[in-house]
């Protein structure tokens, strides 16, 4: 019996040398082996040639660098360079938004108001308290005043031609604009209607004698002036904020409605002095 020669290919061993030539070849020219069958799956897809193949060097890019991925980094003096050139020609930057915060201080100081609108409500308690006196007078004869019919008579020999129109026209406006006054409500028609029933009472009792009568006594204007000025006064100023017009713009910035409403107050006092009574009050009527 004689042992087969170990280097001696076996049949499979030889007939898959015969069958990849190009492998052997390869392996005497690159110095790798195929360690696996599936190096070269010749059995499952087609061939190809060596010299089909991509021919993979080192002129193949790898890295970043290769790649051009990693950006440039300036230097010193190019950065230096693009600051000087944006310094001259940069567009000057946009000013800058009003601070909210300095817009709420504002307007939280506009509405600190201290002691005025406290002010504004003891001034409509007197005036208006003082004229919803009067009119309580006349209107129910409170307070010892001379009630519906007393008032129309002493308005007869006033010299006014329709007393109970004139009453009427005197107590709605004593008792009514007092009331809204003390109120605020309606204020610059309430101040208003008060000021034309003042500026009437003002004028009748100036023309009982000659000369201006501003002064104490008997026939005295003084306080007729007094609460017509104050009257004038609540239009102009509004009724502030402890009244029932406290959201109404007339209440705390009262503006050009407020001279409207003033203008018209004296012209409805000037209008109803002349239709209900007449004559000129500086130089005395008698």
């Amino acid at each position: 019996m004689t042992d087969k020669p170990k280097d001696t290919p076996e049949p499979s061993q030889a007939g898959s040398a015969a069958a990849f030539p190009a492998e052997q070849s390869e392996v005497s020219s690159t110095g790798r082996g195929v360690r696996s069958p599936f190096d070269s799956p010749t059995d499952q897809s087609p061939r190809v040639a060596p010299s089909e193949r991509p021919e993979l060097t080192k002129d193949v890019p790898h890295t970043d660098d290769e790649l051009g991925l990693d950006p440039e980094v300036p230097t010193k003096a190019d950065r230096a360079g693009a600051t000087a050139s944006y310094r001259y020609a940069s567009i000057p930057p946009a000013a800058n938004a009003p601070n909210e915060t300095g817009r709420l201080r504002r307007r939280t100081s506009e509405n600190r108001r201290g002691t005025l609108d406290f002010g504004l409500f003891a001034l409509r308690l007197i005036v208006g308290g003082t004229f919803l006196y009067h009119g309580l007078q006349k209107l129910a004869g409170w307070f010892h005043g001379p009630g519906l019919d007393g008032t129309r008579d002493m308005m007869e020999r006033g010299g006014w031609d329709h007393p109970t129109v004139s009453t009427i026209l005197l107590t709605a406006g004593e008792v009514g604009g007092g009331a809204l006054v003390v109120l605020g409500l309606a204020t610059p028609l309430a101040a208003g209607a008060v000021l034309a029933v003042m500026l009437d009472a003002w004028a009748w009792k100036q023309g009982m004698a000659p000369g201006f009568q501003y002064k104490a006594g008997p026939g005295a204007v003084e306080l007729e002036s007094i609460l017509a000025g104050i009257s004038a006064v609540v239009i102009l100023t509004g009724p502030g904020r402890w009244s029932f017009d406290r959201n109404r713009g007339w209440a705390t910035r009262p503006f050009a409605g407020s001279f409207v409403i003033l203008l018209l107050a004296i012209a409805a006092a000037a209008g109803t002095y002349w239709y209900l009574h007449g004559g000129n009050p500086l130089i005395g009527i008698g």
